[in-house]
């Protein structure tokens, strides 16, 4: 079997799975593990995947660019809204980070509902702009046009000045083992910020994005209290999430 043909076996099955073992494929290919640990390689240089030890997981299926994003899978953005929504109360200095179910959230608030939101994201802002009785706290530093939020270390050192009650994540990648991963660099230092800044943190993904996995560190899946995603919680996937101790909603 030609390389390009087994490294499209391994991506197709890892499709199916979500997570796969070097001995697996080695069994199932019927090559050595060596083989499989130079193919996961290549395939995670090429980001198609993302080699850990032992094997290999997938990466968000999500597009990258915020223009791409905004239109992709409206619908469950909104359940994933509706369901959060609920932990935001009259009072609270609130957290949000950039990305689009960030935005649906903040596009369901009541008109009278009275926060103060820091935040990054130049959409979140103009949303927030609209809204009397929410006081708006921006970020600045340097604009990442991927997002459109922004991503510097001002923008990083901003968020130490403040406790919040509530840090609504957008979650880019999570996974049991490797935690809540990010794209990019500063983006998830700043995601790291906002958590220890804050006293209690929702997740917000699309069931899509769990067990996935990106480049870049955030946290440990044991620092956010709620995974708010847009499918029953009691779906098997989130089991090993429930034993970690976070709700899922």
């Amino acid at each position: 079997m030609k390389k390009e043909e087994r490294q499209k076996i391994i991506l197709d099955y890892l499709s199916k799975e979500h997570r796969v073992t070097s001995i697996e494929l080695s069994e199932f290919l019927s090559v050595s593990e060596d083989t499989i640990r130079r193919d996961l390689k290549e395939l995670s240089d090429q980001g198609l995947l993302k080699a850990v030890r032992g094997g290999a997981v997938a990466p968000s299926p999500i597009p990258l660019h915020y223009r791409k994003r905004e239109k992709h899978d409206l619908e469950n953005k909104k359940i994933i809204a509706e369901k959060a929504i609920s932990y935001l109360k009259d009072g609270q200095v609130v957290f949000i980070d950039g990305g689009t179910t960030s935005l649906a959230l903040v596009a369901s608030f009541p008109y009278d509902l009275k926060l103060t939101v820091v935040t990054n994201s130049f959409p979140v802002a103009v949303l927030v702009e609209d809204l009397p009785n929410i006081e708006l706290i921006f970020a600045g530093g340097k604009m990442c046009k991927i997002s459109f939020a922004t991503a510097s270390i001002e923008t990083i050192d901003f968020f130490r000045n403040f406790r919040a009650d509530i840090c609504i994540l957008g979650i880019c990648s999570i996974h049991h083992e490797r935690g809540i991963t990010g794209v990019f660099y500063e983006d998830s230092l700043i995601k790291q910020n906002m958590i220890q800044n804050s006293n209690f943190v929702i997740g917000i993904s699309s069931v899509e994005k769990v067990e996935t996995a990106e480049s870049y560190f955030v946290c440990p899946i044991k620092d956010i209290d709620v995974l708010v995603t847009n499918i029953s919680p009691e779906d098997e996937i989130f089991k090993v999430y429930k034993n970690a101790g976070i709700t899922i909603l």
